[in-house]
């Protein structure tokens, strides 16, 4: 069967996949339970449910691979040259972490702490030498992120210019609260999102601003490469971070990112 709103959540000690129904403040997700798993095949239970929690909807990753300065008002604000290809680096499958986890903060990463909120991209088979034209036909889904970043060691004094290390420790990247099906998000370049701090918007755009869209990106990704299912993809991050707001994250913050009318990742901060 197909999904619309795909999520895992524990039930009697068990991970299940399901397709999300309601969404009520003081009851919970109200859940059909499937059998199997989305790269396998997803069978209806008839069983329904209502949990207090979801799980990050991603049992594990291959990789997740991001993208740098990709919308056009965050490229202004940084005063940076939007160069010829997009900007690739990566998170390991480790920073992987579900909406509503804390996100723990090494000591020496909590200096310059940074939300980064994103559309994320999961690849649904094996994908190599896309084209454009089909590049959506390998999306298994997509889901709302924030690409967690310390600063301190993104500066290219302490980098280099790499930013993987800055970007990759354990729960940097909450992802959720759902996969949405292609049925549910035909066009990735028309969706709206914000990413706020204790309440207050701080980013806001339409995924309409980005540089190289959903389809120019798997396509350079997969030119050559072979982009394995499961695989997520951080598009990159609109106007609006921290760092250029000069405020960082702090104990106990909280980071929401929402797509409008869908749902949204809301992280705890946590200094260790």
């Amino acid at each position: 069967m197909t999904f619309k709103q795909l999520v895992r959540f524990e039930e009697g000690g068990q991970v299940h996949h399901g397709e999300l129904r309601e969404v009520d403040a003081a009851k919970g997700y109200t859940i059909e339970v499937l059998a199997g798993n989305p790269f396998h095949g997803l069978s209806p239970t008839g069983k329904v449910v209502t949990v207090p929690k979801l799980l990050c909807p991603l049992e594990r990753t291959p990789i997740i691979l991001c993208v740098g300065l990709n919308y056009k008002k965050h490229a202004a604000e940084a005063k940076l040259e939007v160069p010829t290809y997009p900007v690739l680096f990566m998170k390991p499958s480790d920073a992987l972490a579900g909406p509503s986890d804390p996100i723990r903060v090494h000591p020496d990463a909590q200096i310059q702490l940074d939300y980064e909120g994103e559309l994320c991209v999961i690849i649904g088979r094996d994908a190599k030498n896309l084209t454009e034209a089909e590049a959506l036909d390998y999306v298994l889904g997509y889901a709302i992120g924030n690409d967690v970043s310390a600063r301190n060691y993104q500066a290219p004094s302490a980098s280099g210019g790499q930013y993987c290390y800055a970007k990759s420790f354990d729960g940097f990247a909450p992802i959720g609260p759902a996969i949405w099906s292609p049925a549910v998000v035909p066009d990735p370049q028309a969706l709206y999102y914000r990413t706020k701090v204790n309440g207050e918007v701080v980013q806001e755009t339409s995924t309409a601003d980005m540089i190289w869209s959903v389809r120019q990106l798997l396509a350079h990704f997969s030119r050559g490469t072979t982009l394995r299912r499961g695989t997520v993809i951080m598009t990159g991050t609109p106007s609006g971070v921290g760092f250029f707001r000069n405020s960082f994250l702090k104990d106990g913050d909280v980071v929401e990112v929402e797509v409008e009318g869908l749902g949204r990742v809301s992280n705890c901060i946590q200094f260790s």
